[in-house]
Parts: C-alpha cells; sequence; structure tokens
C-alpha cells in the first residue's frame, strides 16, 4: 500500500538517515531494497534469460550490485555495466560492489558501443534520487543504449535522469517500464515529465517504522476514497436550496458547449441549483441539452448585474473569450464579493491586470493549466514545468484562495503551502473542454459547503477518475471532455 505523503530526495535523506540511527545498519537497508527490487522484477518478468545491470557510484549502484548477486545466486545470469571508475565507491556501496565480485557476476566497465544482451531485463541503478541536472558524460551513453536495446527496464528508485523533486527530466533521462521506489513516494515520481518515464510505479517501506514512513510532508498524495468521506449522506428532508447554487459566466460567441459542459458536470456533482450567464445566442441549445439549467441571455455587464443576487457561488471563465463582453461579465463577477471559481479566459484577462481590481483574494479557486499559470505569473511555460511544486506555491503566493495547477499530476495548494497532487487521469483528457468539466465540479463542491481545498482536492480526484472509467469503456484517444459526464451521479454516490 503505498503511503499517503510523498516527499523530496532531502526528505527521505533524512528519513533514511532516522532508520540507521535508531539501529539498521546502512547495509542491510540495501540488501532489503535489491530483494524488494528482484522480487519486482521477478513479478513482472518471471524467467528472464539475463539480468544487465548498469551501475553509478552512489548508493543507487549498490543496490544494482546487490541485485545482480542475488539474482546470480538464483541461478539467474547477471552482467554489470559500471559507468564510472568503481574505486569512486565507498561505504555500503563498496561493500555490495565487493559482494558481487564474490558472487561471480560478470562485471564491465561501460564503453559506448559495447553490445547488450538480446533478450532479458535491464536494470537502471545509474543515478539515484540525489542526482540533479542533466546526466553527463558516460551516463548519457549508457542511458542512450538502455533505451534503444528494446529490453523491459526496472529502474531503481527513480529512472535515472528524472528529477525527483520535481519529475522535470533536463536532459537523457531513462524510459522504465517499473520502478520500484523504496521507504518514501518521491514526488517527482507523479509529475511534469516522470509519468511518461517511470512506468508502473512499485513501492517498498523496506520494513520502517510506521512513524517513520508517516513522517510528516509538505505533499499529500489525494485518494479519491478517502476525500469522498466529505460528502455526508443527505437527509430524507433535503431539499435544494441546502446545496447551493451555481452559475456559470461564459459562453462567447462560437463557445457556448463550454459552459453547458460546466454547467452540467455541476448539476451532475450535486448541487442544488446551476444556471448559465451567456450569449444569448447559446440559450437554445444549452436549454436543449439540459433543461434544468437555468440560463438567461446577457449582451452587457449591466444586463449580468441583478442575476448576480441568486447565485451562491460563480464559475466564471467556461468559454468566455477575451472581447469587451468578456471583461465586462469578469469585471461584474468579480465585484459581487461572491466565492469564485477562475478558468480559461478568465484566468487570462485576470493575468493582463486590466479588468480584476482586487488581484488577491481568499474566496476563490484559480484553475491554470500550464501555459496560463505562465501568464499568471510573468513567466514561460517551461519554466511553470521546471518545477511544477514551485510553481503552485508562487501562485498562491501571488493570487491567494486555492490553486489547481493543472496537468499531468495536477497540484492542489492552499494558504498553508502544503501541496496536494493527484495520481489520477490518463492522456485521453488532453482535448478540449477538460477544464469546463472541472470547473463545473469545483463550484459544485463550493456550493454544498466544502470547505475551498477540500473542494479543490476532491474535484480533480472526481475528474481525474471520470476520465479513466471512461477511457476503459472508450479507449484514450478520442475521448472528449461530456464522457466525463455521465460518470459524475455514480462517483458522488458511492
Amino acid at each position: 500500500m503505498f503511503p499517503d505523503t510523498l516527499h523530496t530526495a532531502a526528505e527521505t535523506r533524512a528519513l533514511d538517515a532516522a532508520i540507521i540511527a535508531a539501529g539498521t545498519p546502512g547495509i542491510t537497508l540495501m540488501k532489503q531494497a535489491a530483494r524488494a527490487a528482484l522480487d519486482t522484477l521477478l513479478a513482472h518478468w518471471p524467467e528472464p534469460a539475463s539480468i544487465a545491470v548498469f551501475c553509478g557510484s552512489g548508493n543507487n549502484a549498490g543496490d544494482g550490485y546487490l541485485l545482480a548477486a542475488l539474482a546470480q545466486e538464483k541461478n539467474i545470469p547477471a552482467h554489470i555495466f559500471s559507468v564510472g571508475a568503481i574505486e569512486k565507491l565507498s561505504g555500503d556501496a563498496w561493500r555490495a560492489c565487493q559482494y558481487a565480485q564474490q558472487s561471480g557476476v560478470v562485471m564491465s566497465p561501460w564503453a559506448a558501443g559495447m553490445d547488450l544482451p538480446v533478450v532479458g531485463v535491464i536494470v537502471d541503478a545509474l543515478l539515484g534520487t540525489g542526482s540533479i541536472g542533466a546526466p553527463r558524460n558516460g551516463f548519457v551513453d549508457a542511458i542512450t543504449a538502455i533505451n534503444e536495446s528494446g529490453l523491459p527496464v526496472l529502474a531503481i528508485d527513480i529512472p535515472s535522469g528524472l528529477n525527483a523533486d520535481t519529475g522535470c527530466a533536463e536532459g537523457a533521462v531513462v524510459a522504465a517500464d517499473v520502478t520500484i521506489t523504496f521507504i518514501t513516494l518521491k514526488r517527482g515520481l507523479f509529475t511534469a515529465h516522470a509519468p511518461d518515464v517511470t512506468g508502473m510505479i512499485e513501492y517498498a517501506s523496506l520494513g520502517a517504522d510506521d512513524a517513520v514512513l508517516h513522517a510528516e510532508g509538505r505533499c499529500e498524495r489525494l485518494e479519491l476514497t478517502t476525500l469522498l468521506d466529505l460528502l455526508p449522506p443527505r437527509q430524507r428532508t433535503a431539499h435544494k436550496g441546502l446545496f447551493g447554487h451555481v452559475m456559470v459566466i461564459g459562453g462567447d460567441k462560437g463557445m457556448g458547449g463550454a459552459v453547458a459542459m460546466a454547467t452540467e458536470a455541476a448539476a451532475r456533482t450535486g448541487a442544488g441549483l446551476t444556471s448559465a450567464a451567456t450569449r444569448p445566442e447559446h440559450v437554445a441549445a444549452i436549454l436543449a441539452r439540459r433543461p434544468e439549467i437555468m440560463v438567461t441571455g446577457v449582451t452587457s455587464g449591466q444586463e449580468l448585474e441583478p442575476l448576480l443576487a441568486r447565485p451562491s457561488l460563480l464559475v466564471a471563465g467556461p468559454g468566455l473569450g477575451r472581447s469587451a463582453w468578456s471583461e465586462q461579465m469578469l469585471q461584474q463577477a468579480t465585484l459581487c464579493g461572491l466565492p469564485l471559481v477562475l478558468d480559461a479566459d478568465a484566468l487570462n484577462i485576470l493575468a493582463a491586470g486590466r479588468v480584476v481590481r482586487e488581484a488577491r483574494r481568499d474566496n476563490w479557486v484559480l484553475t491554470p493549466h500550464p501555459a496560463e499559470a505562465a501568464r499568471l505569473l510573468g513567466v514561460t511555460t517551461a519554466d511553470i514545468q521546471q518545477d511544477r511544486f514551485a510553481a503552485v506555491q508562487a501562485l498562491q503566493q501571488r493570487y491567494g484562495g486555492i490553486i489547481v495547477l493543472k496537468g499531468a499530476g495536477t497540484l492542489v495548494c492552499g494558504p498553508d503551502g502544503a501541496v496536494g497532487l493527484c495520481t489520477g487521469g490518463n492522456p485521453g483528457m488532453a482535448s478540449g473542454g477538460m477544464g469546463d468539466v472541472l470547473a463545473g465540479i469545483i463550484g459544485s463542491l463550493l456550493a454544498q459547503g466544502i470547505e475551498p481545498s477540500d473542494a479543490a482536492r476532491l474535484g480533480v480526484c472526481l475528474h481525474a477518475e471520470a476520465a479513466d472509467i471512461a477511457a476503459i469503456e472508450h479507449g484514450e484517444r478520442g475521448l472528449l471532455a461530456s464522457d466525463l459526464i455521465g460518470h459524475l451521479q455514480a462517483l458522488v454516490n458511492p
């Protein structure tokens, strides 16, 4: 079972040191890691013809040396390719190397162009969680050879070249089929570039004490099953007034579908009432799609203003556009004082700095994707992706409220600076309208009285799970945002 907390490399080193200080020798931990890694390898590839282990010069290499020795003892041919001088090894890693030599493991210094086995499994024990920056010299050659081998790959602790803190790969990176990580779950395994290279993630606690494994961290792994407890059973005497009124504002010319999806998602997630304020030409289509939605056509901010006395919460941005009409809609929405969810072009208008008078407030949830986040912070999208954790915290510090930084491994950050990470979702979500559905879900949860941070966390998990169910049913390619809506009602009624 995965721990609830995700940790940085530094936090993991501190936990590792605490385990050793409590009486478990480092070499014992290394042997436990090697045994767990070999067990994982054999669980995925039960009868490997051979195992080729690429070792660097740190403790990660020590795990690899011991894995090769254990494989040799099971009569599985093992071959170690050492990248860098063996004499640089020290401490437990040196002892592990000696053990592998004594076990009869074949060891060769790695050189570019060397032949690899044509069958079997490759183990990546090159660079551990302490490695930062792009790999250099022989490591690049070794990583390239691993990736071009055509063989299945097990990465030990983290794929070499991947930053354990950010999930960013600044250069060559091993593309693993399975990654086994030890003692803690590293937060960089679940966001940015990581989902492309980690493969299936396995976890081994190495017998660490529960108190150590549940040590506090600043990043929480979000679990839908736990967060659903935020939705209590409804009383038999319940009425619609108890569950809030969500109004979605948006749908400039040609973009009425965004409003339709956001309002329907809000309704299916349990809002008592849903309404939409949009361009008049979209009214008939939205009513035809979902007659339960109250739809009003508005041509100006002046027409919108009296409508804002009805809802308990506003979702502004789906299909909003960036016209003069769009700016009037957002101006009225931000002036009325109601809690807000801002998405899409509402965020782009906010970033422009012309319309929203109060650019920092406590009662809103902002849901940017990386490009919108970049505009809000005045940086590039690449800067955002370089360290998504720092980016979501910077957004929260500048704009207040709750920030949802969307993408692979969506992040949620509130005023305390702690970050929640959603590990659900799939590539099929890379299609138009997904953000509109998410905004409607979060708005609905807020309207039902859930605290903003909890609503955002639960919302991103519901969104991801609905997408995963839809992908299982129909496949990832061609997945539409509206495909998620039909699954929301079942998910909020477990």
